[in-house]
């Protein structure tokens, strides 16, 4: 069986650990686009129009006879202008014929073996230099692939040791690569909130939290998450396999679990 090393916090070889057979599935591309699209879904605020828009008025129709256009004209007034011709949507500043409404579902649906295949896919991809390098980490310096820590890692509690040890590990290439990647966002976004789009670096997985999600939050593009919370969103955002991974020891032995689902 294959097997790869574990480092310590220096960035030192400490002893070898197997390769769980995950590794050698062939990434499925397809099942992960597809996941990812539904788990973005899942993230989509429903939007609609008030039901009573546009109707909120006496506005009433002269009917026939008048050589004038049946258009609702507010009481008083000869003139069908936008504010009271509003009741109907043919008119010009007429309401919406059918606005969206906050009944439509938007959240979308897939199957438990689906879902179970693309994580597994992107897990795999994660573990190939190839499927890492087209989705542009800087990995000229790092070890190897796939990439284990010692445990101890999850005990770091301040941000200065976690970008150190990264440093250890031969990642401040693609730490960099997300410092100058910041840009400016085209578009309304800029006044929304979201003025600016970074780029995803590092995903780090563990078992438990010491620490280590408050030391490495405020690093550019690096996500902490525990292994039984993983999903596609973390291991390919943006539906593209082959993110960068950092595994702790005992979140690495997890991985057990999938091989059953192969």
């Amino acid at each position: 069986m294959e097997k790869v090393n574990v480092y310590d916090l220096d960035g030192k070889k400490k002893n070898l650990i197997d390769v769980p057979q995950l590794f050698n599935f062939k990434p499925r591309k397809d099942l992960i686009q597809i996941a990812s699209e539904i788990a973005s879904s899942k993230n989509k605020q429903v939007q609609g129009r008030d039901k009573r828009a546009g109707l909120r008025n006496t506005a009433e129709g002269w009917g026939t006879g008048h050589g004038m256009a049946r258009t609702p004209r507010i009481k008083g007034s000869g003139f069908p202008t936008s504010r009271n011709a509003g009741r109907v949507p043919y008119a010009k500043g007429g309401r919406r014929a059918h606005p969206i409404k906050t009944e439509k579902v938007i959240e979308k649906k897939i199957n438990k073996k689906v879902n179970r295949l693309s994580i597994i896919s992107a897990i795999s991809a994660s573990g190939d230099l190839d499927w890492v390098k087209n989705r542009g980490h800087k990995i000229s310096k790092v070890p190897e692939i796939p990439l284990v820590i010692d445990d101890k890692i999850q005990t770091v509690k301040k941000t200065k040791l976690m970008y150190s040890i990264l440093t250890e590990l031969g990642l401040e290439d693609d730490l960099t690569r997300v410092k100058k990647g910041k840009k400016t966002r085209a578009g309304k976004g800029k006044r929304r909130g979201r003025k600016y789009k970074g780029r995803k670096s590092i995903l780090i997985i563990i078992k438990e939290d010491f620490g280590i999600i408050k030391a490495a939050r405020n690093i550019p593009g690096i996500n902490v998450v525990k292994f039984e919370n993983l999903s596609i969103a973390h291991l390919a955002p943006g539906g593209l396999p082959g993110r960068l991974i950092l595994w702790a020891q005992s979140a690495f032995n997890e991985l057990k679990q999938y091989e059953e689902l192969i």
